[in-house]
């Protein structure tokens, strides 16, 4: 309903042209316009194009896939006992968003209008563009869902129950691996979080990790990132994005859960 009638431009109009302002706007922006982290990298791409400061673009680049109601609703499902990992990958996914953003307002000099690929505008009608989010979101999810939870059962079958063991018990070695799989298996965020609730050996700041740094950072997002603000962004921006998540995730983690 709200990609089909609310218009990416909403952000735009409604963020403040001062980056002290913008950045935090932008991230809250991220809970009106819910989607995948796949459509967030074209959308920032435009409100660039459009005019809207580069910092703040980016910033609901990595919120709008983190803390949109979507994620936040299936990770309370994931996590019913839980409840505060709702919370705490909210206020870590803001926090890691917010930072990157102010991080990349400090580097004034740089422009990312100069390597901003086209994008395009679709022009279809209301209605089509409804049944055509609702069904590709529906089978993208839930395609993700599937590799997902293959993914993880694997893990639980194929290696030894021992070596999970004692990743599990070692949490700085359990925080990589799991940060590590985030990126690799490049998992929808509106799924991640029962793949998370899949590994009860792992902490839950372990699995709060994972579903930080999932949406924000993964091989295809690396892909779409050179794609659309070109190579030399995607590579520094990748590893700044990535420990930030990580810090962030451990955080809140540790006051929260």
């Amino acid at each position: 309903m709200i990609a089909a009638y609310v218009s990416p431009d909403l952000v735009r109009r409604l963020v403040p042209k001062r980056t002290i302002f913008a950045v935090p706007s932008a991230g809250l922006a991220g809970l009106a316009l819910p989607g995948c982290e796949c459509g967030s990298v074209p959308i920032a791409g435009r409100l660039v194009a459009t005019g809207t400061p580069p910092a703040a673009a980016l910033t609901f680049l990595l919120a709008a896939p983190a803390i949109n109601p979507v994620v936040m609703v299936s990770t309370a499902v994931a996590f019913p006992n839980d409840r505060m990992m709702v919370v705490a990958r909210f206020a870590a996914s803001f926090a890691a968003a917010i930072a990157v953003g102010s991080w990349w307002a400090r580097r004034s000099g740089e422009n990312l209008l100069d390597s901003v690929s086209d994008v395009h505008q679709h022009h279809d009608s209301k209605m089509e563009r409804f049944i055509d989010v609702a069904s590709r979101d529906l089978v993208h999810a839930g395609g993700y869902l599937v590799l997902g939870a293959l993914a993880a059962a694997t893990l639980q079958l194929v290696v030894p129950r021992s070596v999970l063991d004692s990743v599990a018990s070692n949490e700085l070695l359990s925080i990589l691996v799991l940060a590590s799989l985030a990126v690799v298996l490049s998992i929808c965020s509106e799924a991640d979080a029962f793949v998370a609730a899949g590994l009860p050996q792992f902490s839950l700041t372990s699995r709060l990790v994972f579903l930080v740094v999932g949406p924000v950072i993964d091989i295809k997002l690396v892909a779409m990132h050179a794609g659309v603000f070109g190579r030399a962004f995607a590579l520094r921006f990748a590893p700044v994005t990535l420990v930030v998540a990580i810090i962030s995730g451990v955080i809140a983690g540790q006051v929260l859960l």
